[in-house]
C-alpha cells in the first residue's frame, strides 16, 4: 500500500514497534513525539523523526508536506494511578490533544487513522473473556479519556471522509525479539517490566496486590499480548482501513486467555532459574479480578494472527531487553 504513515508517540514503548513493523514491512514512516517520555534512541533511523507535540497547530502543515496516508496515534498517558490523581492531565495529553490532532487531520484530508485504545474502556467487566459490544463504564480518568476519544473517532469518521480503527490494548508486554526496542520507560507499572527489573537486580521485591480476589490462585488474572504481535495488528488495521475505506473497526488486541500475577513471577523464575521476592500487598482500588479479551472479533476482521503468544517467550524477550538496558546505562557511564 502506498503513502507515508505517521506514527506519534513513536518514540515510546509500543510505537517503536509500530515503527519497526511498518518499516520492515516497506512502509515510510515519519514520527511525530515531544520525546517527554520516549527517547529518539528508540526510533529506528530509517523512519523521519519530529520533534512536536500532536496538538501543535502546524500538524497540518506536516500531514501536507509528507503526504500523510495515515496516523497511528500512540502519544498520550498511560499510568492509571496518576490519572486519578492528575485527572486534568490525561484529559489534556489524552482527550484534547487528539481533538487537536483530528481536526489536524481533516484539514489535511488524511483519510486513515488507527488508534492506540485500552481494555481500561471496560472499567470491571461483568463477564470475562470482555467482548467489544459489552458495557464501556471505565473506573478511571485515564480509560475515560480514551473512551471519549473513540468518541469522537466514530463521529469525526461520521462527518468527514476518514475511517478507523481504535484498538483496545490488553496488557502488553515483551520487546522485539531482535533487541531493537522495548520498554525503557523509567518507573514503568507494567508487572512484567517490574518482574525483569527485579531479575536483573534493579528492584528487590515485587508486590502482589490483593490475594483474595476470586481467581484460581487469589491473585489478579490478565491477558498478557507480546507488543509485537501488537505491532503486527497496526499494520493490519492499516492496510484493512485501506481496502475498505468506508468501514471502521473497534477491535480487542489480545490472546483469550489469561494468567494470574503469581504464574507471570513462576514464569520469571523459569526463564531466569531465580525465585524472585514477591511482597504481599492488599488490593488496589478499582483493580478487577479477571480482564481477558474476546478476541474472535480481531481474528475474523484482520489477516492478523498470534505469532508470540507463549508467556515464557515474552519474559524471555523482556528480560533480553531489560539486560540490554542495563548494558547501555553501564556504557553511558563509562
Amino acid at each position: 500500500m502506498d503513502g507515508t504513515i505517521l506514527v506519534t508517540g513513536g518514540a515510546g514503548y509500543i510505537g517503536s514497534h509500530a515503527v519497526l513493523a511498518l518499516l520492515d514491512a516497506g512502509r515510510e514512516v515519519v514520527v511525530v513525539d515531544n520525546l517527554v517520555t520516549g527517547f529518539a534512541w528508540a526510533v529506528d533511523p530509517r523512519a523521519t523523526l519530529v520533534e512536536m507535540n500532536v496538538a501543535d497547530p502546524r500538524m497540518s502543515d506536516l500531514l501536507r508536506a509528507h503526504d500523510i496516508r495515515a496516523i497511528m496515534h500512540f502519544a498520550g498517558s498511560v499510568v492509571v494511578p496518576e490519572s486519578v490523581s492528575d485527572p486534568l492531565k490525561y484529559y489534556e495529553n489524552n482527550t484534547a490533544a487528539t481533538r487537536a490532532l483530528l481536526a489536524s487531520a481533516v484539514a489535511a484530508g488524511t483519510p486513515h487513522f488507527i488508534f492506540s485504545s485500552t481494555a481500561a474502556t471496560y472499567g470491571t467487566p461483568d463477564r470475562v473473556p470482555v467482548a467489544e459490544g459489552d458495557p464501556t463504564v471505565p473506573i478511571n480518568p485515564y480509560g475515560m479519556s480514551k473512551l471519549m476519544t473513540e468518541a469522537m473517532l466514530r463521529d469525526v469518521a461520521a462527518a468527514h471522509p476518514m475511517n478507523y480503527a481504535a484498538l483496545r490494548y490488553f496488557n502488553v508486554a515483551g520487546a522485539d525479539p531482535q533487541g531493537r526496542s522495548g520498554q525503557s520507560t523509567v518507573g514503568a507499572t507494567h508487572l512484567i517490566k517490574i518482574a525483569v527489573e527485579a531479575a536483573t537486580g534493579k528492584r528487590n521485591a515485587v508486590g502482589v496486590f490483593g490475594t483474595d480476589f476470586p481467581t484460581r490462585d487469589g491473585t489478579g488474572v490478565r491477558d498478557y499480548i507480546h507488543v509485537s504481535d501488537l505491532a503486527a495488528a497496526h499494520v493490519a488495521a492499516f492496510d484493512q482501513l485501506a481496502a475498505e475505506p468506508a468501514r471502521s473497526h473497534t477491535l480487542n488486541c489480545g490472546y483469550g486467555r489469561g494468567f494470574s500475577v503469581l504464574e507471570v513471577l513462576d514464569a520469571v523464575d523459569r526463564v531466569t532459574n531465580l525465585k524472585l521476592d514477591r511482597r504481599l500487598e492488599s488490593r488496589r482500588a478499582g483493580d478487577p479480578a479477571e480482564l481477558i479479551a474476546d478476541n474472535r472479533a480481531i481474528l475474523a476482521t484482520l489477516p492478523w494472527r498470534p505469532e508470540r503468544d507463549d508467556l515464557d517467550g515474552i519474559v524471555r524477550d523482556a528480560l533480553a531487553w531489560e539486560r540490554r538496558l542495563g548494558e547501555r546505562e553501564k556504557g553511558r557511564q563509562g
